[in-house]
């Protein structure tokens, strides 16, 4: 790969990976692609950057093999940029930007699972309303690789929650001092006693959470969920959306929201933060109702 600049140190793992994307313009173009933003003219004009500056960007990426070019135009041949595995294994780093300057830059440094109403955390997460979900899949409590937008039915309801264990004893260390962890098994619960509900109305519930699978089935088995949890545990839905995140464990957590999502993958509705659990199940509700009802179908 051709070098702007060397840093001198062949034996520092941080010096050689920031000759790969130690420019901040690479670290956005890498963070718009796992958004699903993948074509030269969208991603222009997502980041305002020249024809020239961004071409040469996209040119040492794909030489680093952290991006693709897959073509998807014949007449005349053109190309979208995806992220490789190579380029997928940096959505961590991103992710933990985003919790940096959530924690330090735009918040005051403490550890929360929740966020002030007025805040521009906040304001991201419901920016989401509108925007589209990017076709991605997740990994369900069974092993099986999952859409975490559901195509059985018009809704679906995405409830991302910390983390829930089948033990008391799994809980990190400190859990219940983190505002916001606390509530995840009753949110759950109230989701599997209101499942039925949920049908009725046209909407799959689907539970999103970074625990590895095997942690989410043996909760689901526990608590008799009845319904599908999906690990996040590669950040790929994080980075997509711009979730909010903390660490707890030594693991990345989603902060407690919840997104009802149609079938044409667009977001609907946005609950953040959530302070009242079983409210917040019963808001969501009440939402896929209204925007099932002929009134709403109609406009």
């Amino acid at each position: 790969m051709a070098r702007r600049t060397s840093l001198g140190d062949d034996d520092c793992a941080i010096a050689q990976a920031l000759d790969v994307v130690g420019d901040w313009w690479t670290l956005l173009i890498v963070r718009d692609t796992a958004r699903g933003v993948h074509r030269f003219d969208q991603l222009q004009r997502e980041l305002g950057l020249s024809r020239k500056v961004l071409t040469e960007r996209l040119r040492l990426l794909v030489e680093a093999e952290v991006l693709t070019r897959v073509p998807y135009q014949d007449r005349p041949v053109r190309h979208e940029y995806r992220l490789t595995p190579r380029g997928r294994a940096l959505l961590p780093v991103l992710v933990a930007l985003q919790d940096w300057g959530d924690t330090w830059v735009l918040g005051d440094g403490d550890t929360t699972a929740t966020a002030a109403e007025a805040s521009a955390e906040a304001r991201r997460v419901h920016n989401l309303l509108g925007t589209r979900v990017p076709e991605l899949h997740l990994t369900d409590d069974e092993g099986a690789l999952r859409d975490p937008v559901g195509a059985d039915t018009p809704y679906t309801v995405l409830y991302c929650f910390p983390g829930a264990y089948a033990r008391p004893e799994a809980y990190p260390p400190g859990w219940s001092e983190i505002p916001g962890a606390r509530g995840c098994t009753l949110e759950s619960c109230t989701f599997r006693d209101r499942r039925a509900e949920f049908a009725g109305a046209g909407a799959t519930v689907h539970g999103v959470s970074t625990q590895r699978p095997d942690e989410q089935r043996a909760f689901a088995a526990k608590e008799g969920l009845g319904f599908p949890l999906l690990s996040d545990a590669g950040l790929a839905l994080i980075t997509a959306l711009r979730l909010p995140t903390f660490r707890a464990g030594g693991v990345t957590r989603i902060k407690r929201l919840t997104l009802v999502v149609d079938r044409e993958r667009v977001v609907r509705h946005v609950q953040y933060p959530v302070t009242d659990i079983a409210g917040s199940v019963a808001a969501a509700l009440e939402e896929v109702r209204r925007l099932s009802s002929p009134a709403e179908r109609a406009e």
